[in-house]
């Protein structure tokens, strides 16, 4: 079970990479709107902050449908080795008798369970 409690920090650690990096994107490809000094070929240009974050979204992407693939392979091996769940077992209870009383016993020779009639309207007459 650590290893899925590790695996979901770590999708959670790469979701907030990936929404920041994201957001920094602007809308028209043009990243970080960095503009102006440098080079046109360096990093820090608009064009090399768009390929950087691109690049960056496309390994964080890739990062976070892998994971979510592997968590879901780790929750069905841990979820599949446990036994049958029996706790829902519907043997009959003997019937509890008062010491001195004979109980009542049916046609088949099976004790009896007291009936008990909770509805108020079971000796009205319809």
């Amino acid at each position: 079970m650590s290893l899925f409690v590790f695996l979901t920090v770590v999708q959670a650690i790469v979701a907030a990479a990936l929404v920041g990096v994201i957001l920094m994107q602007r809308s028209e490809g043009g990243g970080l709107g960095v503009g102006g000094g440098g080079s046109p070929g360096g990093l820090m240009s608009a064009r090399g902050a768009a390929d950087f974050l691109t690049r960056t979204t496309k390994i964080l992407a890739i990062a976070f449908v892998s994971l979510s693939i592997i968590l879901a392979a780790v929750a069905v091996d841990a979820t599949s080795s446990r036994a049958i769940d029996d706790t829902l077992d519907r043997t009959a209870i003997p019937v509890q008798t008062v010491p001195g009383q004979v109980p009542a016993v049916g046609a088949d020779g099976v004790p009896a369970a007291p009936v008990q009639n909770d509805d108020p309207l079971a000796g009205v007459a319809q």
